[in-house]
């Protein structure tokens, strides 16, 4: 099994930045592929942004690119999300998520192992 840790929430005024850290313990081999999604109240969790097993591949969902950039650390076996530019429509959980998949993931099916969450609220 893959455990996933999420930290670096916060309350944060429009505008502002986060950076988001996602730390993986347990069979760390068998993660290629992570991600991030978030939930909204109300709404259903969406795809934010995911990377390839090697880094070298991004994909992140249009309402966040230009804003948000995915990246990892392989050697620390931990994956983040470095937000900025932060809108009030950005308000949600933040949820790591990790998978075996060699492609980049972008739906749910796409992961096997999910973080606990790290709350993001931006104030206007």
């Amino acid at each position: 099994q893959v455990q996933l840790v999420e930290s670096g929430g916060g309350l944060v005024q429009a505008g502002g930045s986060l950076r988001l850290s996602c730390a993986a313990s347990g069979r760390t081999f068998s993660i290629n592929t992570m991600g991030w999604f978030r939930q909204a109240p109300g709404k259903e969790r969406e795809f934010v942004a995911a990377i390839s097993g090697s880094g070298a591949k991004t994909y992140y969902a249009d309402s966040v690119k230009g804003r948000f950039t995915i990246s990892r650390d392989n050697a620390k076996n931990t994956v983040y999300l470095q937000i900025s530019s932060l809108k009030p429509e950005d308000t949600a959980a933040y949820y790591c998520a990790a998978g075996p998949r060699l492609w980049v993931g972008r739906s749910q099916s796409d992961f096997d192992s999910w973080g606990q969450g790290t709350q993001v609220t931006v104030s206007s």
